[in-house]
């Protein structure tokens, strides 16, 4: 349930909305020709900053006039009066610059607020300004100074980038979960766990007809038994993965995985062991100087395409 300021934010920027599609005005905004080749002294891309702050500036000054009309004149249809100014702030490339802002209050002296403040606050372009660059392997350490393009810019110290990552990826994570995969043509699905700090992280990776690989879904456990691995497929199933068709299951061995996948596809899942998987477990039990030997002699069997002579080629190599 949303809180009452939340409410009212909503609905602050909806009455803006309206505002904008119902009466439309013309915003104009005159810059001295001195200010502006003393911006592009720094660059064109510190115009435009200045340029789209300014902008905002004069964009919730419109929305003032609107509400309580222009100073010093008689307004019919006012809604709020002016209240003198506050600092604040917006969201700019992923920054918050300081920005003051008209205060208004309502006849009955309740706090109005402007759909524009709220509109340029909102922090869904920080977030994905946060989670583009730390993908690119911007760390949280290095993040102010990198990107800091407003002098008096704040909120991109360590912890709150750290704190927008976290938001971002959630959503993305959220995103991901929830996204329809009945379109997609699938002829294989891999299927393993991977150890995350004491739990156990279990993820479907599809292969599309064309070799598009995709994440299917994730789901975390304290072990990789059938119960995760059934819930995990059963979402599948609910997003639009059909398995009655029949198609390729690579698994890593673990009798969870291939009893899962056996109570949904039946007769049309094809189960094959993951080749990694095998090597790795057999090559964990040898002594140092012959694990590279086997390795490679296990590669070149798995590489053969009759299943006799790959059969002939393995025995014949770990009898020798």
């Amino acid at each position: 349930m949303k809180k009452r300021y939340q409410i009212e934010k909503q609905r602050a920027v909806q009455q803006f909305r309206r505002i904008a599609e119902e009466h439309n005005p013309n915003i104009q905004m005159v810059l001295p020709l001195a200010d502006i080749v003393s911006l592009l002294q720094e660059g064109v891309g510190n115009l435009v900053r200045e340029t789209g702050l300014a902008l905002m500036q004069t964009v919730m000054e419109e929305e003032v006039r609107h509400l309580a009309g222009d100073r010093h004149q008689q307004h019919e249809g006012r809604r709020a009066h002016r209240w003198g100014k506050e600092d604040g702030y917006c969201v700019v490339d992923g920054q918050k610059v300081p920005i003051r802002k008209t205060r208004l209050r309502t006849p009955d002296k309740r706090e109005q607020r402007l759909g524009s403040y709220e509109l340029f606050q909102r922090s869904g372009p920080m977030q994905l300004g946060v989670w583009d660059k730390m993908m690119r392997g911007l760390s949280t350490r290095n993040y102010g100074a990198v990107v800091k393009d407003f002098h008096n810019a704040y909120g991109i110290e360590k912890s709150a980038v750290s704190e927008n990552f976290i938001e971002a990826s959630r959503e993305k994570v959220k995103q991901l979960m929830e996204r329809p995969l009945g379109e997609l043509r699938l002829c294989a699905i891999v299927i393993d766990g991977t150890p995350f700090k004491d739990r156990q992280m279990i993820a479907a990776l599809g292969i599309g007809c064309d070799g598009t690989k995709t994440v299917l879904g994730i789901r975390e456990g304290a072990t990789e038994n059938i119960a995760v691995v059934s819930s995990l497929l059963t979402e599948l199933v609910e997003r639009g993965v059909d398995f009655s068709t029949p198609r390729l299951y690579i698994l890593d061995g673990g009798k969870a995985l291939a009893a899962a996948v056996r109570k949904h596809a039946g007769d049309a899942g094809f189960i094959q062991r993951c080749q990694v998987h095998k090597r790795r477990n057999v090559v964990d039990h040898l002594p140092d100087e012959y694990r590279a030997d086997v390795r490679r002699k296990m590669q070149n069997a798995y590489a053969m395409t009759e299943y006799a002579e790959a059969k002939r080629a393995l025995t014949g190599s770990i009898a020798s």
